[in-house]
């Protein structure tokens, strides 16, 4: 329900955001209409900030059952931008990655699974390289952007978040 509610909530934010916009500058009636989505709000959060700092506090992560549980499929970007970065245009790039997937779903197989000939059934510009792509840590890494996965940008984030925090 926590997804769920976050969707209620910024339906209300919005609404309470457009009730705002352009208001002149003494009080108006049209503040009559903040409260329905004030009050919502509150009473949504009040139920549900203590059961998701509950359920923080209590979380067990298991690391190796969440890397075996990883599927081969969510390696697709990669594989985009592994085309990319051998000079195929991303549009293109995309489009050979569904008929990857497309091969891959037809042999019952994952993408990983896929031989060197069947990447290259798809696209000439496949090498033997493509299957560095499937290391889950070279592909976090690769997003090195601010905000992404790679471990400097968390770094970066985590301090951000502990600075937040004092």
């Amino acid at each position: 329900l926590a997804r769920g509610k976050t969707g209620r909530l910024i339906g209300n934010l919005t609404g309470l955001l457009a009730a705002l916009k352009g208001l002149p500058s003494a009080y108006d009636k049209d503040l009559q209409e903040d409260k329905e989505p004030a009050f919502d709000s509150y009473d949504s959060l009040s139920l549900l900030l203590p059961v998701l700092a509950g359920l923080i506090r209590t979380l067990k992560l298991h690391p190796e059952q969440m890397r075996e549980r990883l599927s081969a499929d969510l390696f697709a970007t990669d594989l985009a931008d592994y085309l990319v970065g051998k000079g195929v245009p991303f549009r293109e790039a995309h489009a050979l990655i569904g008929k990857a997937v497309r091969l891959a779903a037809e042999n019952k197989t994952s993408l990983e699974d896929l031989t060197l000939e069947d990447y290259q059934s798809v696209s000439e510009h496949f090498a033997a390289d493509v299957a560095e792509i499937f290391d889950i840590n070279a592909s976090l890494n690769r997003r090195d952007a601010t905000g992404g996965t790679s471990a400097a940008a968390l770094k970066v984030q985590l301090k951000a978040a502990k600075k937040a925090l004092r």
